[in-house]
């Protein structure tokens, strides 16, 4: 039995990932702030004897006794993380920090959840690891993009000089249960916005592009790597079926059978035209592919969302 610290275990991704760490017979710590993570995410999880919540923020020191790290504590979804973009920010640089140093004082393997962000609104197509990104420094979006990206040169830095035991996942975008019904991603504005029949809001014209990953598959892909011997990554874990916004759209009215119309309303600053991962290397490496289709994954995530709207 391993002892697994999972920062922003209460979010979308990390109640999924402890949940999943529990079922595999392991000792799982779960800390978070709760400002975007909830205890509703993990309330079927209290009662496990190896699972523990502990409320706290790692932009603070954290010392405890573990085997593993997996680093996922940021907020993710422009909302949330531009209503405070210095705690956003200070959440990828300090908190990473803080956990590096943590995994050197116990010499623990530890995980970066970092995103396919880094490479900002891309001028490659698909994204391979070795493109070094298209990212304002000063946008919007930077709070969360920089932060990341400076958190992947830490845990580099630590690597390098300190002998810390690093894993990098670049996680593109990743949709299921328990996501926020307000949390700005298109995936749950578009199906709460059908289950209403509301106008699905589209930004720009609808020819943008963006790659699914359904979380079960996300979360094998975050396993394999952690278990992984002798690579460190960065390694994208996504899927790399591609899609328009304005066919995601069209996708969730049907399986909705929503009343719903399509709205366009102007670009967001810096919103990126396409994301699409090359994933050969985690096939490679991870022996590590997306299994769920977008049809089958949207409509797992619809019956989830129509328990709570």
């Amino acid at each position: 039995m391993k002892r697994i610290l999972v920062t922003g275990g209460a979010g979308f991704l990390g109640s999924h990932l402890c949940e999943r760490l529990l079922s595999e017979g392991n000792d799982v710590i779960c800390v978070d702030n709760l400002f975007t993570g909830s205890k509703e995410n993990i309330r079927h999880l209290l009662n496990n004897p190896y699972f523990e919540f502990i409320r706290h923020d790692i932009t603070e020191p954290l010392f405890l006794e573990v085997d593993e790290v997996y680093n996922l504590a940021c907020p993710a979804s422009p909302p949330y993380y531009q209503s405070d973009p210095i705690k956003t920010a200070k959440t990828s640089v300090y908190g990473a920090m803080n956990m590096l140093g943590l995994a050197k004082r116990v010499n623990a393997r530890i995980l970066q959840a970092s995103t396919s962000e880094v490479y900002g609104d891309p001028d490659v197509h698909p994204q391979p690891e070795t493109y070094r990104g298209n990212v304002n420094p000063i946008g919007i979006r930077s709070c969360y993009d920089e932060g990341k990206r400076m958190a992947e040169t830490l845990f580099f830095d630590y690597y390098r000089r300190e002998k810390v035991d690093i894993r990098i996942v670049r996680i593109f975008n990743t949709y299921g249960p328990r996501m926020k019904p307000n949390d700005g991603r298109v995936v749950s504005n578009f199906i709460i916005q059908a289950l209403k029949n509301e106008d699905i809001t589209i930004y720009g014209d609808g020819k943008q592009t963006r790659s699914f990953c359904f979380v079960d598959d996300l979360i094998n892909g975050m396993i394999k790597m952690m278990n992984s011997e002798n690579f460190t990554g960065p390694v994208n874990i996504g899927n790399p079926g591609e899609f328009t916004m304005l066919s995601l759209a069209e996708k969730v009215i049907e399986l909705t059978g929503s009343k719903s119309k399509i709205k366009y309303m102007p670009l967001p600053e810096d919103d990126p035209k396409q994301r699409r991962p090359i994933i050969d290397l985690a096939r490679e490496k991870l022996g590590w592919e997306p299994e769920v289709s977008l049809e089958e994954g949207l409509k797992r995530t619809i019956a989830y969302f129509r328990t709570i709207v």
